[in-house]
């Protein structure tokens, strides 16, 4: 499968303005350098893959929207759930990876 760098330059255009961000909003979002979202939407870069990722990080899709046109949405409670997670620490992190197989059993 061959990759329409042009085609993924106005879908990450795309998404970027329908959150109503700016260029300069999306690279610091993304830890991009200044004026290299611009070379992309333009297709004059090529992005990696990495940037591909902080991309669709940064503009809260997956990155099929960009590769291929569509979005997987995850479910908001996901979303929700990995927030509390974020600031735990290991030994937290790992009890609640311990309770998962636990939780799964349960009806």
């Amino acid at each position: 499968m061959e990759l329409d760098y042009k085609e993924i330059g106005r879908r990450i255009a795309r998404r970027r303005k329908q959150l109503g961000l700016t260029q300069e909003e999306t690279e610091e979002k993304a830890g991009l350098g200044q004026k290299y979202l611009s070379s992309i939407e333009r297709s004059i870069s090529i992005p990696s893959t990495e940037t591909i990722m902080r991309l669709a990080l940064a503009l809260d899709t997956t990155p099929d929207e960009f590769l291929v046109g569509t979005a997987r949405r995850q479910d908001e409670r996901w979303k929700d759930v990995a927030e509390q997670l974020r600031p735990l620490n290991e030994k937290q992190l790992k009890l609640i990876e311990s309770l998962i197989p636990w939780a799964a059993e349960q009806e």
